[in-house]
Order: structure tokens, then sequence, then C-alpha cells
């Protein structure tokens, strides 16, 4: 992806400084998260923000965000937020994206000089810290759980709307607004329509990125009104199905300046009707316009060497002191405490994308291996049913974590000799990168993400990373977890396997330079456009 030239010189319409990005995310790990979208919408900020980018976050308040995550003066008391015929009020919070240093004061309404202090990246000492614009309403956030309620279209048009007027409150342009999932999808839309002769955004590019396809956010016309977007009405004349719906994901294809996904494979993937989830006919008419950039993982966090969530820490060079996390693990988990034992781990929703499906029936026949599986996560009951099942038949080989432990999930990738993630799609998958980063050798099904980071083990030459499959098939995952166990009995290859893994940069430094180059080309895009 080459998008040429400098930050400075890319359009003559942008004052000189550091280019100024707003991230919509509907969830930020540290201050509420269900998944993947919440580590990278607090991991790409802090990355981007080493790069020089002014990067500014803004999510809903939900009630999961703790009360020292914020400072104890609101920064907006009051902003009215227009939805429907009514003005919802709004409570503007502000925290801190904790990075190397402690906050210094951001000038919030500047658009005339840099926005945020010492933006130059070889500054000694340069803040690090990223700002977090929370949109308080104990109306629509206060809710126990951030998704899954009967309101959550006039949740999210709060949210957004608010965003939107908090850049007029605050009189800060961004240059680019980057858009997460469907939550996040109307902010392009309005640009386009409601906000198009708003001179504050007259400049500002949109950039959408799709973390997982299925979730389109479906809705009916009524929340067109209450969106003020009614007299548009529908905008899908040649996708039958989806001719009478409000389809918020592809209002964000459709709009954006520029569209990404989280995995080069996947961009490619969902371009076809087995994973385009009855939007692939929108996206081939954008492909032009439609980009795969691979997730990174927070390294900082998530190292094996400082993790202090495990009970030994070891690193590339000490990975012999990795055995006494295997070890702790089967005590944890009241199996066998056997170094010996292979020891295969699976962390992740239980539900059919995640390939629970393949496993109900290749169980038994694994077990009979000798390995130990310990699993840890939520989902439908149907597959925890499975595991309640193989954990009851199986005491000594099988232990079932049903919940939701992030210091658990970290004692298993670096405990587990296998991690198995045998997903029928799989937009980026996070879980494959912290294994081999922990040194747990992966098993995987070779679809979009999972593809793209695990390669396969070649014993002739000692070049891979782990093992995977094509085909969802029961047997040929199967199969894969064969190759695997077969390979652990030999010490010297599987140390060599387990290196190669862990030498891997997953970082988010790389991928947040292919950002900045995606904002510039979205940048280019509007400019052309107008």
């Amino acid at each position: 992806m080459q998008s040429g030239g400098g930050q400075d010189g890319v359009m003559s319409k942008r004052r000189r400084g550091p280019l100024r990005v707003l991230f919509l995310s509907a969830e930020v790990e540290s201050f509420a998260k269900t998944g993947g979208l919440g580590d990278v919408a607090a991991a790409l900020p802090k990355a981007l923000r080493r790069l020089g980018v002014d990067v500014r976050i803004c999510m809903p308040r939900h009630a999961l965000v703790p009360n020292d995550r914020l400072e104890p003066q609101p920064l907006i008391e009051r902003l009215p937020v227009p939805i429907g015929n009514w003005q919802e009020p709004v409570t503007v919070r502000r925290g801190w994206l904790a990075g190397a240093r402690s906050p210094a004061p951001v000038s919030e309404g500047s658009n005339t000089g840099p926005a945020v202090p010492s933006l130059d990246p070889a500054a000694p000492g340069r803040e690090q810290a990223v700002p977090v614009y929370l949109i308080e309403n104990a109306r629509y956030f206060d809710r126990p759980s951030i998704y899954g309620h009967a309101d959550d279209g006039e949740r999210f048009i709060i949210y957004c709307r608010a965003a939107l007027e908090l850049c007029r409150a605050l009189h800060w342009a961004p240059d680019i607004i980057h858009c997460n999932d469907w939550h996040t999808a109307l902010v392009p839309n309005w640009l386009c329509t409601l906000y198009q002769d708003d001179p504050l955004f007259a400049d500002t590019a949109t950039v959408y990125t799709i973390h997982n396809l299925a979730y389109q956010g479906i809705f009916d016309f009524h929340f067109l009104w209450l969106a003020g977007l009614a007299e548009h009405g529908f905008l899908y004349p040649k996708i039958p199905d989806l001719a009478g719906v409000v389809d918020l994901m592809g209002r964000g294809i459709l709009f954006a300046d520029v569209i990404t996904t989280v995995s080069e494979r996947y961009a490619a993937e969902i371009l076809s009707p087995e994973y385009g989830e009855r939007l692939d006919p929108l996206l081939r008419e954008r492909k032009d316009r439609l980009f795969g950039i691979l997730n990174g993982i927070d390294t900082a966090v998530l190292d094996p060497a400082t993790d202090p969530y495990i009970p030994v820490h070891y690193d590339l060079e000490h990975l012999e002191r990795r055995r006494e996390n295997k070890l702790a693990l089967q005590r944890e988990a009241a199996l066998p405490v056997d170094a010996q034992v292979p020891l295969v781990g699976m962390i992740g929703r239980l539900s059919a994308q995640k390939g629970l499906d393949l496993l109900a029936p290749i169980a038994e026949a694994l077990l009979r291996q000798g390995i130990q599986l310990v699993v840890l996560g939520v989902g439908d009951e149907h597959y925890a049913q499975l595991l309640r099942r193989l954990e009851r038949d199986y005491p000594n080989q099988v232990r079932a974590f049903l919940r939701f432990d992030t210091p658990l999930a970290q004692r298993i990738y670096a405990g587990s000799d296998i991690f198995l993630m045998p997903s029928r799609y799989e937009p980026c998958g996070l879980g494959q990168m912290i294994a081999m980063r922990y040194g747990s050798v992966p098993v995987v099904r070779a679809t979009g993400g999972l593809a793209d980071t695990v390669a396969e083990w070649d014993p002739q030459r000692g070049t891979g990373t782990g093992f995977r499959f094509e085909r969802y098939d029961p047997l040929d995952c199967l199969a894969a977890l064969m190759r695997a166990l077969e390979t652990y009995r030999y010490p010297e290859a599987w140390r060599r396997l387990q290196r190669n893994g862990m030498a891997c940069d997953f970082s988010w430094d790389r991928s947040a330079s292919k950002y900045v180059e995606l904002y510039l080309l979205a940048l280019r895009t509007k400019e052309r456009a107008a």
C-alpha cells in the first residue's frame, strides 16, 4: 500500500501540524470492553500517538467504566444532542488511556497550532497518553452491558451524534474520523448529509473499519427518522434482501472515504458470497477503497517477561522457565501435574464461528491421545453442555472454565503447549498472535487473519509457526492436531517451533504506520471528491 508524500505535504487545504484523528469505538480496553474491538481501540490509538498523531478517542460512558478512570470534573456539563424531534442532553467526561507518562494538558479547541504537547517522535520524554472523551447519559448508557438492549439503535445514535457535536463544542476539526463496526457507521453517512455544509467538517475524511461483517446493525425505517435521515430513505436497491431495512454496516461501507478490515485475507474473503454476509455486492462495488490491515497486539502489556498474571516470567532466551507455568496451570485446573503430557488450550466465545462444531465430533478421538484440554469462555449453552460432558467423562483430562477471566487467559497462553483456534471464519483473531508471543503453538483453520499470521511448520527446514488446515471439516482439524502432537514428541523441533512464533513481530507499530498511510489516502480521496 503506497500513499506517497509526507504528512504535512499531502493536502494544500490542511494546516501544517500533527494529523488529527477522532477514533470512535463503543468499547475501549481498560474503560469497558467485551472483546477484541476493545483491545484494538486501546492499542491502535496508543501506537498512532507514538507516531506523532493527535489521536483522541470518543466512547459512551457505560456503567462498566470505573470512576477512577475519569477526571473528577466534567469537560462539558451539558451538551444538547439532536435525535428525532428532540434534543437529548449529555455530559462529556474525560479520561486518559495511559501511556508512558502521566497526561499533560491538551489544547482542546486549537486548530491553529500543535494540538498536543511535543508531537516530535524524537522529543525526550514525549507524552504518550491519549485523551478519551466519554459521552455520559444515564438514560441510555447506565446499563450493566454494552450491547444487546432493545433501544441500541437510539443509544448509538446519541453516542455518534454527540461525538460530532463535541467536535463543534471544542472547535476541534479532525482530519480523520476513524469509525469502527456498525455502532459508529452513521458518521460517514451524516458527514455526507446532515453535516455536509458544516465548515468544521469540510475537510474531514472518514475511515470505516469492519471488525466482523456478521454483526451489521439492522433496524427499521423509524431509525432513519431518529437519525435525521428519513428523507434519504433506504439505500440498497441492488441488494434485494436489504431493500426494506436499515443496515448500518452497509451505510458505513457506502459513505466512507476508505474502508478497512482487520486482515488482508479477510478483505479478500468478504468480496465473496460465502463470507460477504449479503453485503458482498456493495463491497465489490467499492473494492477500490477496501484495504486489509492486520491487527496487532499490545506487546508492552502482552509480554511473558513482565506479565503480572503468570507465575513465572520468561522470554525467548529463557524458554526453559516456561515449564513452571504449565505445571501451575495444571494445578489450577485440578489436572494431573505432568510436564510431559501435551496440554491444549482454547480461549474465546463458545460459538459456531469459533469452530466448536469441529471439536464435538473429534473430542473423544483427541482425548484418547492422552492430551489435556483446558477451555476458557462463555457463549452458547449448547457448547457449554458439550464441555461439561467432556469434563465429567474425562475428569483427569478436561477442565472448562465457563467465564470471562483475563488473568486466567494469560495463564493459559503461558502454560499450554498447543493453542487450538479452528474458526469457521476469523476476520483477524488475536488469540493466535498472543499464543505465539507466549510460546504456545497454534493449530488454526486457514481463514482470515489466522491464514495471514500462522505459517505451517516445515520439519525439513525448521520454518513455520504452527499447524493449519484448509477445509472446515472435523477430520482435517484432527489431522492438524495430530501433526502437532507428533511434532511435540521431538523436544528440539518443538523448541524451534516455539521460538519461531515468539520471534514474530505482531506489535501495533507496523500496522499503525499503514493506517497513517490510509488516513492520507482518505484525505486525498475526500479532496478529489470535493
